[in-house]
Parts: structure tokens; C-alpha cells; sequence
């Protein structure tokens, strides 16, 4: 299993301060110790003799800056594989079906959530409102266009095929050989391998 939590503070001069790192490293063994999955719950834990709520109030007494938990999230697989990009301001988890010896698949399919942000892992768990509104759109792109009424459906779930390709995990071309997808980049470790589901967050986003 992996766990992802953000630790806010307001500048960078206290993200890099020693203490503070310390201290989110804390929270994250909690965290995974108690497989912990929200941030409202884990607020009340017992962190040291004390709330993790309390526990973030003193922090704020000593540094000065407002601290929060932002983002706490747990994901569970048979191979998990964390990916922080260098700065901090994004990272990803990702869960594989199977165990694999070469760990730099794992981080090349991580980096690939971090990278390119995929809101599903395959077609097939793209919520059906999306779907709907994907559909939609293509309908109304090729209404202005001025193609005739009895094709806009079969025009429109072309569209919706290019969002899949370019929107979710599997069928996305590989960042670091965009001649394979993810699906085929997986299919040559094994063919059986691939992914059950992922976590990223992104400062920016």
C-alpha cells in the first residue's frame, strides 16, 4: 500500500526548514500506520500524546506560518509505486495487478499520472458524465461546423475515442516513447500486467 498527504504551509523558506520536514514526515508514518485515507479522520488521531489537530496548532505557534493537511489519500495494490516530482509541487502513486522485479516500470508509470494528469485509468471508469458532456461538446463543435444533423452522433464518438486515447492512463502514449502506449509499454514486462488505479495531486492544479 502507498499513502499520499500534503503538508501546506505559506512559504518555502519553512518548506525546506528541517523541522517542518520532520514533522510531515511524522504525519505520513502515521498516516501509513494507521492506513489512514482522509484528512478530516486523521485529524484525530493520536499523534505523540496528542491530536494531529493539536499537534498542527503548536507547529503553528512555533513557526509562524499557517499549517494544514490539504490531501490524504491511501491507494492499495499488489505493487505500489510512489513518484515525487523534484520541487515538490506534484506526485503520484500508482497501483499494479501484479508484483514486477524491475521497479523502473512502476516509475515510469507513475511519472506518467504526474506528467499528463489521466482521469481514469481506462475508458471504462470514465464517470458517465463526463462521457455525456464529452459527447455533447463534439455534437455542438460539429454543428457549428456545419455538418449535417444525421452524422454530429457518429462525429461526436470520434471525439470521444480522441479523448480517451489522450485522457486516460492505458491508452496514453508513452512520455518517454510516444510510438507505444502505456497499455503496450506494460504488455512488455508482462502481458497480463496492468494498472487497478492511481493518486496524484498538483500544487498548480
Amino acid at each position: 500500500s502507498g499513502t499520499m498527504i500534503v503538508v501546506n504551509c505559506e512559504t518555502d523558506f519553512v518548506a525546506k526548514n528541517e523541522d517542518f520536514v520532520s514533522f510531515a514526515a511524522s504525519l505520513l508514518k502515521l498516516a501509513i500506520d494507521q492506513k489512514a485515507s482522509d484528512p478530516d479522520s486523521f485529524r484525530s488521531l493520536d499523534f505523540q500524546g496528542k491530536t494531529v489537530e493539536t499537534a498542527l496548532t503548536e507547529q503553528v505557534g512555533k513557526i509562524g506560518e499557517k499549517i494544514e493537511i490539504s490531501f490524504l489519500r491511501q491507494l492499495s495494490a499488489a505493487q505500489v509505486t510512489a513518484y515525487v516530482h523534484p520541487g515538490n509541487q506534484f506526485a503520484s502513486l500508482i497501483g499494479l495487478n501484479m508484483r514486477v522485479d524491475d521497479r523502473q516500470v512502476g516509475k515510469d508509470v507513475a511519472m506518467q499520472v504526474a506528467a499528463m494528469n489521466p482521469v481514469a485509468v481506462d475508458k471504462e471508469q470514465v464517470p458517465r458524465e463526463v462521457i455525456d458532456k464529452e459527447l455533447e461538446i463534439g455534437r455542438e463543435q460539429a454543428r457549428r461546423d456545419g455538418k449535417p444533423e444525421q452524422i454530429l452522433d457518429k462525429i461526436a464518438e470520434g471525439k470521444l475515442n480522441k479523448y480517451f486515447r489522450e485522457n486516460t492512463l492505458l491508452n496514453q502514449d508513452f512520455i518517454k516513447d510516444n510510438k507505444k502506449t502505456i497499455a503496450q509499454y506494460l504488455g512488455e514486462t508482462n502481458k497480463d500486467l496492468t494498472v487497478t488505479g492511481f493518486v496524484r495531486y498538483s500544487l498548480k492544479d
